[in-house]
């Protein structure tokens, strides 16, 4: 797949395009990706995604902003998995917000990545002050000659299929809800950095995931299996969060604890998939009250893993 930043002031050949944030690429997400996808194998065009960086929200209210569920890279790999051909990924700034919706058209749409067909969701609005709509998306493919489609919210066992819900299944510790609006198990991706050792010292050594700025959907302890060290998933127990009895820093760490595992991983990509919540995050009175926590987290997470066989893949490739 290949990934664009920003959009061309010329296109060299049409495509058949979607516009949004895909954040998380949840099953209404893959419902839109098939129908763009089918449609760019029908008429012999690449399927190709604009999507924004950062998400619109971030931009203009940083500090309300929902967090993210997946990262750029891991959202590119989503996308890859779903069979899209290019992304661009345009950078969202006060130029980009001021945008006219006449001038998006013209100057993206038409002009820099040659629209032949679009879909959109049916939620979707563009322009300074989200001018621009459905309608005055099909009056401008009337005029310049692509064709526009509109993709209704994709509703599971009555539930409106969102990132919101997502968010909201994460942060209760609903795993198994979450999965099902994702269509795989919630992940988490990113490389093994060094950490303070405290797990090593405490005689529960942990892989540390970075994170870099990104402020976790979900918090706690968790019953979790690892790609990226091998043909096959390792059993763990993962905690996300603070660690309130070990620092007073606010900056949320992502450490899993391997299962049978004893072979240095630093600089690894690993893809940590979350599947069953243990518990909250929660500080104690000593780190020997915290050992013999974590004892208790990693036979409860071996038990529930045991009675839970993985299937054989997961998720992207991390």
């Amino acid at each position: 797949m290949q990934v664009v930043r920003g959009i061309p002031t010329q296109a060299d050949r049409p495509a058949v395009l979607t516009i949004g944030n895909f954040d998380g690429v949840h099953r209404g997400h893959q419902a839109l990706l098939k129908l763009l996808t089918d449609k760019a194998r029908a008429l012999g065009l690449p399927a190709v995604v604009l999507t924004f960086e950062p998400h619109p929200r971030e931009y203009f209210a940083p500090a309300d902003a929902p967090a993210r569920l997946a990262s750029m890279r891991e959202k590119l790999l989503l996308l890859e998995a779903c069979g899209v051909d290019r992304v661009h990924v345009c950078r969202f700034d006060k130029a980009f917000a001021a945008q006219p919706a006449s001038g998006f058209i013209d100057d993206f749409l038409v002009r820099g990545l040659a629209v032949r067909h679009l879909f959109i969701g049916d939620d979707f609005c563009f322009g300074a002050r989200r001018q621009g709509n459905f309608a005055m998306l099909q009056q401008a493919g009337l005029s310049h000659g692509f064709g526009v489609e509109s993709m209704t919210t994709l509703s599971v066992a009555g539930e409106r299929v969102s990132s919101s819900a997502v968010r909201d299944a994460l942060a209760t510790g609903d795993l198994d809800h979450a999965a099902r609006l994702l269509g795989r198990p919630y992940s988490i991706a990113g490389r093994v950095v060094h950490g303070d050792k405290l797990g090593r010292q405490l005689g529960f050594p942990t892989a540390n995931i970075q994170l870099k700025h990104r402020r976790p959907a979900l918090a706690g302890v968790f019953a979790v299996r690892v790609e990226g060290l091998g043909e096959r998933s390792i059993d763990g127990v993962a905690n996300i969060g603070i660690r309130p009895t070990a620092t007073d820093i606010p900056r949320p760490r992502l450490e899993v604890h391997l299962f049978d595992w004893s072979e240095p991983c630093y600089d690894a990509h690993l893809r940590v998939h979350f599947l069953h919540k243990l518990r909250d995050e929660q500080k104690f009175a000593s780190l020997d009250a915290l050992t013999a926590q974590i004892r208790r987290d990693a036979e409860a997470a071996r038990a529930w893993l045991a009675q839970n066989p993985t299937p054989n893949s997961t998720g992207p490739e991390a």
